[in-house]
């Protein structure tokens, strides 16, 4: 069976009835499952499913990268369409309180817009755990990413407020979808704050796969030196990524550098891109 990689909210959207906001949610299809990740910032994944004709309530799980609320937002709006119990995985960290604070500007919350009894209420049951998570014959989670690379940091304006004020976030939530194929391995992330390239060796390590088929989703290369964005090209090089489909936290200058990078491997992922990857 092919793997069918459907994006329901991205920043930009292509011709039809699809919205785009910043955020993002994918939806993989295997002949074992079928996994959102991810939810989009308000009601645009829903919006979109409609449009694409995906019934959301045959989703057997949701899978959230991290606890930010354009990875979030729209949680409520797929439960409610849902109207089923279903199994939400994450991190334990998914619920700190997260803030941004950059240059000139106040601190701005960006954690997860709802309480959490209001989200079960509506179905949400939570699984949390820092470990790799195995759904399906074929599906995984990463759980924590080490940060190995070197030259992939962490966003300095990223935090989590507790009683003691704010402190840097580490973002150890951040972990992608694994899915094992003939081919190699599709790896799906969510914003990558941890490093794709992190991402990548990791999903190697656990699952001792060193072929890479396909890299979908947010690579978090806004704002990335070029030093690092030539970096992180090399390595996928080295890697010989075969599909490369980034978007979202990738930023439009680093999207244009990799697709004169990597022309017919590269594609941009936006909301109603719908990507058939064969198993076999």
């Amino acid at each position: 069976m092919e793997i069918r990689i459907t994006t329901l909210s991205e920043n930009t959207a292509g011709m039809g009835e699809c919205l785009a906001e910043w955020g993002l949610s994918i939806l993989v299809e295997t002949e074992g499952a079928k996994i959102l990740l991810d939810t989009g910032k308000s009601f645009s994944a829903v919006h979109n499913a409609e449009a694409l004709g995906v019934d959301l309530y045959q989703i057997d799980r949701i899978v959230l990268s991290h606890g930010h609320s354009d990875h979030t937002g729209g949680l409520r709006e797929v439960l409610r369409r849902m109207k089923k119990e279903v199994e939400i995985i994450a991190h334990p960290d998914v619920w700190q309180a997260k803030y941004s604070r950059r240059k000139d500007e106040p601190e701005r919350y960006i954690g997860i817009p709802f309480q959490r009894n209001a989200l079960e209420s509506l179905g949400a049951r939570f699984k949390l755990t820092k470990q790799p998570l195995k759904i399906a014959d074929d599906i995984m989670t990463t759980g924590e990413v080490p940060m190995v690379t070197g030259y992939e940091t962490i966003d300095s304006a990223l935090y989590v407020k507790d009683d003691a004020g704010l402190r840097p976030d580490q973002v150890m939530d951040d972990l992608a979808v694994i899915v094992k194929t003939r081919q190699g391995l599709v790896i799906v992330l969510g914003c990558a704050h941890r490093g794709m390239i992190n991402t990548i060796y990791h999903a190697q390590q656990i699952t001792g796969i060193n072929k890479i088929y396909a890299v979908v989703g947010g690579s978090h290369l806004i704002g990335a030196s070029e030093k690092c964005l030539w970096q992180t090209i090399d390595a996928l090089r080295e890697l010989d990524v075969q599909k490369l489909g980034l978007c979202h936290c990738t930023d439009l200058l680093a999207v244009s550098v990799l697709y004169q990078e990597f022309r017919e491997s590269f594609f941009f992922n936006k909301s109603g891109t719908r990507v058939d990857l064969l198993k076999a």
